[in-house]
């Protein structure tokens, strides 16, 4: 008899879907099959039983613009359980002052509170003689991600094309992989001097200012450096489908290349920028347009783009306040919570994408980028018991107020939704029932990668 068995689930992976049980057996997936008994059993007839969700981009306590996000490790772990998430990836806080060791130690400090599993990866600031050894002892440390950004010159994160290519070197000998924020930096500030003094104080200028050929550019510069280097490159929150035009090239022309995007680029536009509160809508890259909404979900279907993350970056309506411009916000929005059931519900449901390939997305393709696999993101005998069961007829709206997140604000506030998060597993243990966080452990475990695995 084992520890715990779901029972009579719709079992979805990213090969088939069969309705059976899933026994666990400590912090494991001990057997899939039918007649399985437990000394806990939990019926899931008419559920989904889907891998554990893998958010391999998260900003928790990100200090920026002078406040820091809104959710602690601690709350935005709780909403990635009651959302169906059960490994998140976040960033260290990179410095040109400081060590990349000194970023990571930090950071976990941080996150020991949090209630699922996390790894991180290392954010570089401010490129110098001694980063490239920092490189080698992260990896030694268990990270094999490294986040570079082509803008944010004026602040000092840009990281010039000389040192892309020196760091990108050193990432291709370890098998690691750059993250890539891609936006070009000097058509941005370019545009910026552009503006009038009248458009300095309109939220839509951010838009203006960060349009689809700046993304686009960045990553094209960032694929030609990374062929040269035969580094992986990753592209995060990808935007626009221009941007998705020059990855598919870039892979025509041999680079290996991987992509994400986010929620936000599928469901919202830029006009939400010309509402009385479209300050809260502040990101970066900016909102799009309804055509590249589409290109990329078209991209979803096909394959073109590996994975969903969220860039979940959450700041209060206080935060957030209007100071006269776009550039005196911090960027960023809520989405660890939301980021599956609105994939599902708009997705899987209205058959965008299909179940399987919703599984791929949020958790497979994850585990596989990340060197999890398959210890995380599938359900198979000997993987971690990372289970979610997912109500796939439950009907609800979308709130702020009925959201686990710590903030006043959601992007898709009274969006009606179908599709919910019943119950989540974490290495075995129960942390969400009826969708409501009940462990009352941080029970979060920092991951390390090995040449084998997570």
């Amino acid at each position: 008899m084992y520890d715990l068995v779901i029972k009579k689930g719709r079992v979805v992976t990213e090969e088939k879907i069969l309705d059976t049980d899933i026994a666990v057996e400590g912090e494991k997936i001990a057997a899939i099959g039918e007649g399985l008994t437990g000394k806990r059993e939990i019926l899931a007839e008419g559920k989904l039983v889907l891998p554990g969700g893998i958010d391999i981009h998260t900003h928790m306590a990100l200090p920026v613009a002078g406040t820091a996000s809104s959710d602690s490790f601690y709350t935005g772990t709780v909403a990635a359980a009651c959302g169906g998430i059960t490994t998140i990836v976040d960033f260290t806080v990179g410095s040109s002052d400081t060590s990349l060791i000194q970023n990571i130690e930090e950071r976990i400090n941080m996150a020991r509170e949090a209630v699922i599993d996390y790894t991180f990866h290392c954010e570089i600031v401010g490129w110098n003689d001694q980063r490239l050894r920092e490189i080698y002892e992260s990896y030694n440390k268990g990270l094999r991600s490294f986040k570079f950004f082509t803008a944010y010159g004026d602040s000092g994160r840009r990281t010039d094309n000389g040192a892309l290519l020196e760091a990108f070197n050193a990432i291709a000998s370890l098998n690691g992989v750059a993250l890539i924020h891609a936006e070009d930096d000097d058509i941005i500030r370019q545009l910026e001097r552009n503006l009038s003094e009248k458009e300095w104080g309109k939220m839509s200028s951010l838009a203006r200012t960060r349009p689809d050929v700046c993304e686009a550019s960045a990553i094209s510069t960032v694929s030609w450096l990374a062929r040269q280097s035969r580094a992986h490159v990753h592209i995060v929150h990808l935007s626009s489908a221009l941007g998705l035009q020059e990855v598919i090239q870039a892979r025509r022309l041999g680079t290996c290349i991987s992509t994400e995007t986010c929620p936000q680029y599928l469901f919202l536009t830029e006009s939400v920028y010309d509402s009385p509160e479209g300050y809260l809508f502040s990101a970066s890259p900016s909102l799009k347009t309804k055509q590249d909404n589409e290109r990329l979900w078209m991209g979803l279907l096909n394959g073109d783009i590996d994975i969903i993350a969220t860039d979940h970056c959450p700041f209060t309506k206080k935060q957030k306040e209007w100071k006269g411009s776009f550039k005196k916000l911090p960027y960023g929005l809520p989405g660890v919570e939301t980021s599956r059931v609105l994939l599902f519900s708009e997705g899987v449901r209205k058959k965008r994408i299909s179940l399987s390939n919703f599984v791929r997305l949020t958790a497979g393709s994850p585990a596989r980028l990340m060197g999890m696999y398959p210890q995380k993101g599938v359900l198979a005998p000997g993987s971690d018991a990372d289970i979610v069961i997912f109500d796939q007829e439950k009907k609800w709206t979308l709130s702020a107020g009925t959201l686990h997140m710590a903030v006043d604000f959601s992007p898709y506030e009274n969006v009606p939704v179908i599709g919910k998060t019943w119950c989540t597993l974490s290495r075995g243990t129960v942390i969400v029932e009826n969708g409501e966080y009940v462990d009352l452990q941080r029970r979060g475990h920092f991951l390390q990668y090995r040449e084998t695995g997570a």
